[in-house]
């Protein structure tokens, strides 16, 4: 009984550990587990595995408990009966077990102790851990490097308890008995103090924070739909999307959770204090924030902020007095109901206490500037510069600061005062699957709305940005009506939502035979006027007087696209449009159904130029002076709608209301436009260096120019736009490429004349881009996608499609997910192509037995020259699998098998290969467990050998002494 409720409830088991972001319930579990014997110290540790996302854990540790029996889930299901909240139970059952009784043996040793009391252990020692550290170090049982590595201050109090006991369980039972006589010796009313616990809170702090936490409570417990009317709360609807290190981190690849961003993870400039998430339009950082905010209110994550104070940057741009620091917070967060001047005194004794987070730095009406400086917390100032004072230090250093923001909005005078930067990248496959189920209570419904996007890729790239996620799964009936392979491009996308909203609002009897955007015009161009407007003054929020300007009226307002802000605090009404992408659209409407927008409209709108400075100036006569505006990617935005609503294929819909003539010469404009700024950005690229190939690093210009054409659909375009380009390579590295960029590219490279190497490391790629991009994969020569998220199943598809590419040849995958699942179909890869030269797989998880299966193909391939497999897991077996292969290979030039437990036996392998090869010119082997012996071997080969320039063998086990020997003896070995 209790197995089938375990597995019958799995995912909304998943949801309810991992909703909050934090593994502290997963971790409770595991230690009442423990404790009453459901697992053995083997799987805690199993479960406990550092690297693995919070939900990848949670599956393991559900998959473990199942695989167990039904003790074992009935007091996982009492676990989690004891451990969740009341409001996380309420469609949650189990059965029989939540009042299960544990009945243990009286434990035999103190080691025992310790793990069957572990939930009162971590209880216990929660406020004392430093002194329990401080005995057990005295004693000589942990060294000053553990005690040290326990207080980290990335661990809360609870999980710093956890780990101690950790190491106790290593250390034995003498360690044990220390910790539990140091126990003894507690008084249980009253607790020493940690030396780092935060200072005691006086009265009016604690009102505050009551105040302050029920405020955010109230103001982001509900998410608004596109309905403008339903709500969804956002326990129900929020799903994780992938966040990881920005450029420059350690580990890109590495996965974040929500207290990651603020914490020591990562860090890059330890002397700065603001916090960048960062992602593109719609990618989720809204509501990211939101969940950080709404957690810390229920004091359910960032233990360590006191104070939180959350500031919208659309909020911000309204206020034109001249504000202190301390107004600032109170008017525009929380108004303290006593002691304003006591509790502002706190904040600045005690800045490591306090939390600031500004939403939308890209919405900001003034481009981040440090010219003009503002130390004084009291003193009055413009709200932009002690804005721009806080974020570069100058104004309440200490401070921790999260801001979040479009990534090309950030200009470079910023990024150098930041602690860090995080990328925010959307769903994964599983996010979508995830967020589309919490949408539909209809379990049949979700699965249509799945598969009707499974079956169609170019619309699962799209909904990896969660805004369009939203959308498709709000128009679930358009969607399924639509067909598979109506829905291409982000205008088609749109174009239905507009459709469901309409159709939505009228009943079947008033709708005339014209067509809905007939119906409709007048809505449309009120609130395109409206949105355009906005747009040209970097507004936001709108005053019921702008609206009412602009012809809005109250039925418009009822169609849903614009609905009440809960930004601003005035006595009147304030509006904004559902998103931000939704102004863009409007925009984009209005300047195509508009007869009054005339060359000069279009033509700024797609100017580069133009776009640098951010001006559009289609309703004002002159561009506006002062510094360049931050509109420059809203602009972009609605371009690239432009572009799709004059395409071919939706000029039917239009003509209801606008005349043929007039769509026609909008549309080669557009084009004309789009041609003339690629072929710009092409007369850019700089003549080759003598001996080196032509390439081209393309500027985020190129990418927006790029989807404005597969916006289009029009392949003519595509053809005539890189009739011209002739480069060998293309780099476009660090561009926030994802899948719905990867269609757009293959939809413009296709028609390349030349073959290319295709560089785009270091971007969000993923399995479905990686699909996306197979109609160009016949023009690449080469292919780079490292560090792109990339799993087996996207090499599966690379490789049935690149068998039949004869340009084809290279390939880098280092950084992504792959592992032995890969290797059979990268065999065959190099089994059915004779021509193929470079294969790069460092940094992902291929073992012996993914060597072993790629030994198979190597051993069929007589043209490779290339093959790294820096930093897996190969040891000595997979060494001498492919060095078994490779053996009378007369191609391979270049090997790597760094890092990869590689030992003597390994090197006595490659030895052979050594020995008979006449094309090996360098062979990578540092980091491995090579001794005396291995280095022997591979000495007496390269007496055999003169076409071996050098091997790398730094990092390995050799003594100094050794080291010299060898070096006067092998020149060409590296140490």
């Amino acid at each position: 009984m209790s197995a089938q409720l375990v597995l019958r409830q799995r995912a909304e088991l998943v949801q309810a550990l991992c909703c909050g972001g934090t593994p502290e319930g997963l971790e409770s579990i595991l230690d009442l587990l423990l404790s009453w014997g459901a697992l053995v110290w083997e799987d805690y540790l199993s479960v406990c595995v550092a690297g693995k996302t919070l939900c990848c854990r949670t599956r393991e540790l559900l998959d473990l408990v199942y695989s167990k029996g039904e003790f074992a889930c009935c007091h996982l299901l009492a676990a989690f009966s004891q451990v969740l909240p009341d409001a996380q139970k309420n469609n949650l059952s189990f059965g029989k077990c939540s009042d299960v009784q544990n009945f243990q043996e009286m434990p035999t040793s103190a080691t025992l102790t310790l793990l069957n009391d572990r939930p009162g252990m971590v209880t216990k020692l929660r406020h004392c851990v430093d002194g329990a550290l401080d005995v057990l170090f005295q004693q000589g049982f942990l060294t000053s490097s553990e005690c040290e590595g326990i207080q980290l201050p990335v661990y809360t109090s609870s999980q710093q308890v956890r780990r101690l006991l950790d190491l106790v369980q290593f250390k034995g039972e003498g360690a044990a008995k220390v910790l539990l006589q140091f126990l003894q010796k507690i008084p249980m009313t009253v607790l020493p103090p940690n030396k780092n616990e935060k200072p005691t809170k006086s009265a009016f702090v604690s009102e505050f924070q009551k105040k302050l936490c029920s405020s955010i409570s109230a103001q982001f417990h509900f998410l608004s739909t596109y309905s403008g009317t339903g709500k969804f709360s956002l326990d129900d609807i929020y799903t994780e999307g992938l966040l990881e290190l920005g450029q420059g981190g350690k580990n890109t690849q590495l996965s974040l959770n929500l207290e990651d961003v603020v914490g020591r993870v990562g860090t890059l400039n330890k002397e700065a204090d603001t916090v960048l998430v960062s992602g593109e339009a719609g990618c989720g950082k809204s509501t990211f924030l939101q969940r950080l905010l709404l957690l810390w209110a229920r004091k359910a994550a960032l233990h360590n902020y006191l104070l939180l104070f959350p500031f919208s940057c659309r909020k911000l741009n309204t206020e034109e007095r001249e504000l202190s620091l301390k107004e600032l917070l109170f008017l525009h967060c929380c108004w303290p109901d006593s002691d304003q001047d006591e509790l502002f005194q706190f904040i600045l004794d005690h800045p490591h206490l306090v939390l600031f987070t500004f939403d939308g730095l890209d919405e900001f009406k003034q481009t981040f500037s440090d010219d003009q400086r503002h130390c004084c917390p009291t003193q009055p100032a413009k709200v932009s510069v002690l804005f721009f004072n806080l974020l570069q230090g100058s104004l309440m250093k200490g401070v921790q600061k999260l801001v979040t923001s479009r990534t090309e909005a950030v200009p470079p005078t910023l990024r150098k005062y930041l602690c860090k930067e995080v990328l925010l990248k959307g769903f994964s496959t599983d996010g979508i699957d995830c967020f589309v189920r919490k949408h539909h209570s209809d379990p049949g419904i979700a699965s249509r709305v799945l598969e009707s996007l499974r079956s169609n890729t170019a619309l699962l790239g799209l909904c990896h940005i969660p805004v369009f996620c939203w959308i498709v799964s709000k128009c679930y009936k358009e969607l399924l009506g639509f067909g598979n392979s109506s829905l291409q491009t982000i205008t088609d996308v749109y174009l239905m939502v507009l459709h469901h909203f309409f159709h939505h609002r009228i009943s079947k009897g008033k709708r005339s035979e014209k067509g809905w955007v007939h119906d409709h015009f007048d809505t449309i161009m009120h609130l395109g006027k409206l949105a355009l407007q906005g747009l040209q003054k970097s507004h936001y929020i709108f005053s019921e007087t702008e609206v009412q300007n602009c012809g809005v009226t109250e039925d418009d307002i009822g169609r849903g696209f614009l609905i009440q802000s809960k930004n601003i605090s005035f006595d009147n009404k304030h509006y904004e449009f559902l998103h931000v992408t939704m102004q863009c659209f409007f925009a984009a409407l209005f300047i195509t159904l508009d007869s009054s927008s005339d060359k000069l409209t279009i033509q700024r709108l797609f100017e580069t130029e133009c776009m640098a400075k951010g001006c559009l100036g289609i309703l004002q006569a002159k561009k506006p002076d002062g510094p360049p505006s931050t509109e420059a990617p809203n602009l972009q935005i609605t371009s690239t709608f432009v572009s799709g609503l004059l395409s071919q294929r939706h000029q039917g819909l239009l003509l209801q209301c606008c005349p043929i003539q007039t769509l026609h010469r909008k549309s080669k404009l557009v084009v004309k436009y789009v041609s003339r700024g690629m072929q710009n950005h092409f007369k850019s690229i700089p003549r080759p260096v003598k001996g080196e190939k032509k390439s081209m690093h393309a500027m985020p210009s190129f990418v927006w120019l790029t989807k404005c054409i597969y916006e289009m659909q029009d392949s003519k375009v595509a053809k005539n736009v890189v009739a011209k380009l002739d480069v060998e390579h293309l780099k476009l590295t660090y561009c926030n490429i994802g899948p719905l960029e990867c269609s757009a590219l293959a939809f413009v490279l296709q028609h390349l004349k030349s073959p290319v190497g295709l560089q785009l490391d270091s971007n969000a790629v993923g399995d479905v881009g990686v699909e996306q991009l197979l109609p160009c994969l016949h023009v690449c020569h080469s292919l780079y996608l490292r560090n792109n998220n990339i799993s087996d199943e996207g090499i599966a598809k690379l490789v049935e499609k690149g068998v039949q590419c004869d340009t084809f040849k290279k390939i880098a995958l280092f950084n992504n997910k792959l592992t032995d699942g890969c290797t059979q179909h990268l065999a065959y890869l190099l089994k059915t192509k004779k021509n193929f030269l470079s294969l790069r797989l460092g940094n992902n998880n291929i073992t012996a037995a993914g060597a072993e299966q790629l030994a198979e193909g190597l051993r069929c391939s007589q043209s490779l020259q290339f093959l790294g497999l820096w930093g897996n897991k190969v040891g000595d077996k997979g060494a001498q699998a492919l060095a078994g292969a490779m053996e009378n290979s007369q191609a391979l030039v270049w090997m790597s098998l760094v890092d990869n437990g590689v030992g003597s036996a390994g090197a006595q392998a490659l030895a052979k290969v050594i020995q008979n090869s006449t094309t090996l010119e360098e062979l990578w082997l540092s980091k491995n467990c090579i001794t005396r012996d291995g280095v022997l071997y591979l000495v007496q080969a390269l007496e055999k050998n003169s076409s071996v320039t050098s091997i790398w063998l730094r990092g390995n086990n050799l003594s100094p002494e050794e080291v010299e020997e060898f070096s006067l003896k092998e020149r060409r070995l590296t140490f």
